[in-house]
């Protein structure tokens, strides 16, 4: 119904950011809301819409190949809308595509809600319809900022990119183990720039 929507960014939280187009905030559930800055600058943000019996949810993301790897995935037996978001947002797809070709379930399983299960389903429905996806998708990455003098001075940044990160279905003993690290980690200065590094570790968990 809707294929994007352009717009200006009014209001940023954890889940999902306010686009404000014609006099109308919409509501659009992201990968990671930190991609976008609250701005008076026109954006565009592609859009999927979800028709549920007691709501209509709309998901927006910063790129069409965004959108239709998320696309696939729902269409996944055991995957739904938030753990597509969580794989789409890891900012990693080409290490997703890959795992996928190569049947790799113990990298699959490190996100939110994919068991062994799941990650053998999504083999089996997505092996060998992902390579137009591949080098084609990334979040934006923040631009480098020289990080200031003294002990968490880019907390509000950790702690935002902490929400986020939950609201995606990770487990707070999971970002537990690398919270500490993130703090100690002076080049990080942006929520985003947390956000990312934070998926990466993840990621590496076994």
């Amino acid at each position: 119904m809707y294929d994007y929507i352009k717009g200006v960014v009014t209001r940023i939280t954890p889940e999902y950011i306010v686009m404000e187009q014609g006099g109308i905030g919409y509501q659009l559930n992201t990968p990671n809301p930190y991609a976008f800055h609250q701005s008076e600058e026109l954006v565009q943000v592609f859009t999927h819409l979800q028709v549920r019996e007691d709501a209509h949810v709309l998901f927006g993301f910063t790129s069409l190949e965004q959108r239709e790897l998320f696309r696939k995935l729902i269409q996944v037996s055991g995957i739904g809308p938030k753990g597509a978001l969580a794989i789409v947002g890891s900012g990693t797809p080409n290490a997703v595509v890959t795992a996928i070709e190569q049947e790799d379930e113990k990298f699959l399983v490190k996100f939110p809600g994919v068991g062994k299960k799941t990650a053998r389903q999504m083999i089996l429905d997505l092996k060998g319809k992902l390579d137009q996806f591949l080098e084609n998708i990334d979040l934006k990455s923040a631009e480098d900022e020289l990080p200031l003098f003294g002990v968490n001075a880019y907390q509000h940044e950790l702690d935002e990119a902490m929400l986020a990160l939950a609201a995606l279905g990770y487990s707070e003993r999971e970002l537990e183990k690398v919270t500490k690290i993130l703090a100690d980690d002076e080049n990080l200065t942006t929520t985003e720039a947390y956000m990312k590094q934070a998926l990466k570790l993840l990621l590496k968990q076994q």
